[in-house]
């Protein structure tokens, strides 16, 4: 690993590996084939593109996200690493140009859509050069219990026999338990390695709050973030398009993003975004995937995603470079009543809806959670963690009441059906009503039968969601549902533990809750020259065309504004400085130093 840690410092002008990278890196430069979990932010791209550089040969990289190609291709072509694309977002002539270089073995990285590897002639172009590497990522589209299945990623085995079987690397931010197995099935034969570095970003602040006045409750986030690069999701394109116009009359810079709008409006604000500071895009969910951006400071959702997945997703947009950043999420009921109307009219079979609708049960349970944001999100994925500290529940305690004998008869009726069955069974158990599932399986004569009739079916519903939340029951999908009674569960049954309740809060409490502070501190930081850094990189990303993190990430800017090293050798020192970058632009930053030293 000396001559990978060589490469790292030389080419990429990291110090060092990001926890999880090294022994990723490892397993790839063995010649394992690995699926490889990391939570957005932890780099994964360069478990890729490293071992590509140290080896030699081709390196294939299957992608569904084009703007992830496109800045890719740009950063490894600003560090002088000879990669390319092939996508229907180039010109023919940039996918000829890209063609003909894979037939002459000039490129170390190949960046294709799972569409274009699949066509006949694209596969046969691969096969001849063989590649020694195949990377798949978004591996989480290969699975049906996946947020974001595929169905062509399905065909992404075969490809690789008719490749010649290359090593093979598996990446994604989020897969649980389930979606692990299946994409180890699926792509690898259950033969693959598996590396899972955790889903936590203790740098992002998580806010949850039931809608009151959504527009106010966004403008009031926003204007803590002035200067800063954000984006602001919502369900529907009127919807995008509606706040967007109300932030800019509110004085912010504000751009509509969304599939509805032309190819020059879209490009235009997400150019915007890319090269400029303090731009914010209200948008669909179609925007964002794979821009490689680490400076956003903040992500916002005026509506409610459909899974905790895809929220995690959106929201791990957010402080890529490791800084602070501000996530803030608003639900409201006309949320979940919008997002199941969407479930029951979509074309999907009946077990593919009672997924999403299950995930989406998930969802409200982290809204709905009674205690720290990031436990509850953590426990979704099957971790422990202790309380965070930065999340608004951490920060400022919600109401809560004792519900332990609550909990009791909800852990009773799961243990006394066996732990096969899941939430409406229970309630139905709970609540005394007869149905024929509770006749035919006997339940009418358990003990538990009506013990609960005193709460409605909906209080039930959030008594198990928060449950959920808590880490006292796991809902399996796999199994439709059924809930099965955690460690934690069983303490509380025994009476060992007691179980304290959120009260609910679709229903706002009408409190305000405290401001955070500014998420991004400078601390030794010159302001002035900073600034004037930043606006250094503004000017060179527009004249070579590049989003502006492809010339220095803002981290990189700190380490240069509060250091400020006077010579080259000093500022090859910096973080994200290596030799490419050193001759290209080391001249401009170090005069403009010079000018506030």
């Amino acid at each position: 690993m000396e001559q990978a840690r060589d490469l790292l410092q030389r080419v990429f002008g990291f110090a060092d590996f990001l926890p999880h990278q090294r022994a990723v890196i490892e397993r790839v430069l063995a010649g394992d084939d690995l699926l490889a979990v990391l939570p957005t932010g932890a780099g994964k791209s360069l478990t890729y593109q490293l071992p590509a550089i140290r080896r030699g040969g081709l390196t294939v990289v299957i992608s569904p996200l084009k703007a992830l190609m496109r800045d890719q291709v740009a950063q490894m072509r600003a560090l002088g690493i000879a990669a390319g694309a092939v996508h229907t977002g180039n010109s023919a002539d940039e996918n000829a140009d890209t063609e003909r270089a894979l037939a002459e073995g000039r490129l170390a990285l190949l960046y294709l859509s799972p569409e274009r590897a699949l066509r006949d002639d694209t596969a046969r172009r691969l096969a001849a050069a063989a590649p020694r590497l195949m990377v798949v990522d978004e591996a989480h589209c290969i699975s049906e219990w996946g947020h974001d299945f595929r169905p062509e990623y399905l065909q992404l085995g075969e490809l690789r026999g008719r490749l010649g079987g290359p090593q093979c690397l598996a990446l994604t931010a989020t897969a649980d338990a389930a979606t692990r197995d299946s994409i180890n099935q699926r792509l690898f034969g259950g033969g693959a390695h598996i590396h899972v570095a955790g889903f936590d970003r203790p740098n992002l602040r998580l806010t949850l709050a039931p809608k009151t006045d959504p527009t106010r409750q966004l403008a009031r986030f926003l204007e803590r973030h002035t200067g800063g690069s954000g984006i602001v999701y919502c369900a529907t394109r009127a919807r995008t398009e509606e706040l967007a116009d109300s932030l800019r009359k509110a004085g912010l810079d504000a751009e509509a993003y969304h599939a509805g709008l032309e190819d020059a409006v879209r490009n235009r604000a997400q150019d915007r975004f890319q090269t400029e500071d303090g731009v914010v895009v209200v948008a669909t969910n179609a925007f964002g995937m794979g821009i490689d951006k680490p400076d956003v400071r903040f992500v916002a959702h005026a509506d409610l995603p459909g899974s905790v997945e895809a929220w995690y997703q959106e929201i791990g947009r957010a402080g890529r470079d490791g800084l602070p950043a501000e996530v803030l999420t608003l639900y409201g009921l006309q949320d979940i009543s919008l997002r199941r109307r969407w479930i029951a009219m979509s074309e999907a079979d009946a077990a593919h809806k009672r997924v999403e609708n299950q995930k989406l049960d998930a969802l409200i349970a982290l809204c709905e959670a009674p205690d720290c944001r990031r436990q509850s999100l953590l426990a979704y994925f099957g971790e422990t963690a202790e309380p965070c500290g930065n999340c608004d529940l951490c920060l400022e305690a919600p109401e809560r009441e004792d519900a332990t004998v609550a909990a009791q008869k909800v852990l009773s009726g799961i243990w006394r059906t066996g732990q096969r069955f899941g939430t409406r069974h229970v309630i139905d158990l709970l609540r005394g009503t007869e149905t024929d599932r509770i006749r035919q399986f006997g339940h009418h004569e358990l003990k538990t039968f009506g013990c609960g009739g005193e709460l409605s079916i909906q209080a039930w519903t959030t008594m198990i969601l928060q449950m959920s939340a808590a880490g006292l029951v796991v809902p399996d999908i796999t199994r439709h549902g059924v809930l099965t009674i955690t460690e934690r569960g069983e303490r509380v049954l025994r009476g060992r533990e007691t179980f304290h309740r959120r009260v609910p809060t679709l229903t706002p409490r009408g409190k305000r809750r405290k401001e955070a502070p500014d998420p991004v501190v400078q601390n030794a930081a010159d302001q002035g020259l900073y600034d004037a850094l930043r606006a250094l990189r503004t000017r060179l990303a527009k004249e070579a065309d590049v989003p502006a993190y492809v010339i220095f990430p803002d981290r990189t800017l700190l380490h240069m504004a509060a250091t400020k090293p006077r010579t080259t050798e000093a500022l090859s020192a910096v973080h994200g400085v290596g030799e490419k970058k050193l001759a290209t632009y080391g001249p401009a930053f170090l005069a403009v130093i010079a000018e506030w030293a």
